[in-house]
């Protein structure tokens, strides 16, 4: 057995990991029969039991599912939302603290080590995985709503329309009600999610390439609870990573599913409903089966990086095509907008827009939060040899400015439609239309929109993808080779959870799973924070 001091230790003690992190009498790696099965055996036994148990009851009573879900996501979003909004703007706080103090000249990996990845290859993995999918859903979907019901007058085509106003709307006031819809928009894409990834990040970069300890949740809290990480108290925060992770996942998935069965029935007439989704989401997890067996470095890699070139040429054409000067000149207009706005929007109490706050803002922060497991991993993979302050504007400041460019080229480009040319198909549509309806407009319509349902659709695979390796890296107690099968298994019930989900209630349910393991989450997170602090003090600084 290997073993190293570690210098969050008390009195010299060795940290009880050895390189294989095949020891300690709660860190037990077993092998079953031909399949070679290499598993941290608690996690994973008990959070795949929870896992096969939810699929099941909820295929078997999806009528009762649908009525609890909903129930679910109206109690916790309506008496959670104040706690969502706090816990948010402390991880925005603490990330800008991080990189302003002398902590922030700590390397990741050592003084001494280097990038692994291109700035490059790592903003593409980092956000193709980090927000693909939820950039196609609501590139367009959320600036149309936030602009409907700031302005008023604008009703569904199903004649339902929810007055989700942010801080009290525009009436009657297009220009005021643009810039309003932008900046509660980049305010849910922009500073707060990015922080919450770079937090998580942080921490398991931080305990793995400088502590030596294993890349999973629980080793971020070695400096609060000490050996005990290898116990119950270890495997429960490891437990609820893989249940955020999973269902985190599912809801993005679900997502991609409803748009892409849109974009089909929009372009080829293909049925919409349940059937349709469920054939995608079996379809599309195939495809990210084969994709898990190539690995990282070609798997996700290899497929992040098309699709952002694809995201890019997109997004390129609607600025040629569409109103340019606007989208150019909004872009400045809707950064300015979120900074005058951000105070407001982010306040956690006594706020006059409560549907707004509880439908929109504490929904995305327990959605993000329940993702961030898979994707802070996933940054800390690929981090190693960045200082903590390069890591933080890179992962904050970086990644927020291209949302608030991908928000304002389509989100404004829709809003423009509708005010000034009258176009009221996009704003009409449902949700996972509005992106279609918005392309139709414009030059080579069928062209365009066939290349979003293949952004969607390969979102969905890079999601799904690595998604798999997270949680199976979890599951397996830090160990980043663990067997085929084993990630053949997770990607599977990603897959499944997706469909039950869907089948139980639709976007609802969807959206109830990833607030309800996005609140106890909330709760690790902030205590991971501490940690990373007390990690961070104990490190040698870079001159």
């Amino acid at each position: 057995m290997e073993e190293s001091k570690d210098p969050m230790a008390p009195d010299g003690a060795v940290n009880p990991i050895n390189t294989d992190y095949k020891v300690g009498q709660d860190n037990i790696v077993i092998s079953v029969g031909p399949l070679g099965l290499d598993i941290h055996n608690r996690v994973f036994a008990v959070s795949g039991l929870l896992v096969v148990a939810f699929v099941v009851l909820t295929l078997a009573f999806p009528n009762q599912a649908e009525t609890l879900f909903s129930g679910m996501r109206a109690w916790l979003t309506s008496n959670l939302d104040g706690f969502f909004l706090a816990a948010g703007n402390i991880f925005v706080l603490l990330c800008i603290g991080l990189a302003l103090s002398p902590l922030g000249k700590v390397r990741l990996g050592g003084t001494e080590a280097t990038p692994d990845y291109s700035y490059l290859g790592w903003f593409s993995m980092l956000f193709a995985a980090g927000m693909g999918i939820g950039l196609m859903f609501f590139g367009v979907s959320e600036p149309l709503s936030h602009f409907g019901s700031a302005f008023g007058g604008i009703t569904l085509e199903n004649g339902v329309r929810t007055d989700w106003a942010p801080l009290g709307g525009a009436a009657g006031d297009a220009g005021a009600a643009t810039r309003l819809a932008m900046a509660a928009t980049i305010y849910h894409w922009a500073l707060h999610p990015w922080a919450i990834y770079a937090i998580l990040a942080l921490g398991l970069a931080l305990f793995s390439f400088n502590k030596g300890l294993p890349l999973t949740v629980r080793s971020v809290f070695y400096p609060l609870l000490g050996e005990r990480v290898w116990g119950w108290p270890g495997h429960l925060i490891d437990i609820l990573a893989v249940l955020a992770t999973l269902f985190g996942l599912a809801t993005s998935l679900g997502y991609g599913a409803a748009q892409a069965s849109s974009g089909l029935h929009f372009l080829f007439g293909v049925p919409l409903g349940n059937t349709t989704q469920v054939v995608l989401v079996i379809g599309i997890t195939a495809i990210a089966l084969a994709s898990v067996v190539a690995g990282l470095d070609v798997g996700v890699k290899r497929l992040s990086e098309i699709n952002m070139i694809l995201a890019l040429l997109l997004m390129l054409f609607v600025i040629a095509v569409g109103p340019t000067l606007d989208i150019l000149t909004g872009f400045f207009a809707n950064l300015g907008a979120y900074v005058q706005r951000l105070p407001a929007l982010s306040n956690p109490f006594g706020r006059d827009d409560a549907n707004f706050s509880q439908g929109w803002t504490a929904f995305y922060w327990a959605w993000w939060i329940s993702w961030s497991p898979f994707v802070g991993m996933f940054i800390a993979r690929v981090s190693r040899g960045r200082s903590v302050r390069e890591f933080i504007v890179a992962v904050l400041i970086v990644p927020s400015l291209a949302c608030v460019l991908w928000m304002t080229v389509f989100g404004e480009t829709a809003i423009i439609q509708f005010v000034r040319d009258g176009y009221e198909a996009a704003a009409k549509a449902e949700l996972p239309l509005q992106l279609f309806t918005m392309l139709d407009v414009l030059p080579l319509a069928q062209i365009t929109s066939f290349i979003a349902i293949i952004l969607v659709v390969v979102f969905f695979v890079t999601s799904s993808d690595s998604g798999s390796l997270v949680i199976d890296v979890i599951a397996a107690g830090g160990k980043v080779d663990a067997p085929l099968p084993q990630r053949v298994f997770w990607c599977t019930f990603q897959g499944l959870v997706a469909i039950a989900l869907i089948l139980g209630g639709g976007l609802v349910a969807l959206q109830a799973m990833a607030v309800s393991t996005g609140f106890p989450f909330t709760l690790v997170l902030l205590m991971s924070a501490v940690a990373v602090v007390k990690g961070l003090a104990s490190e040698p600084r870079a001159a």
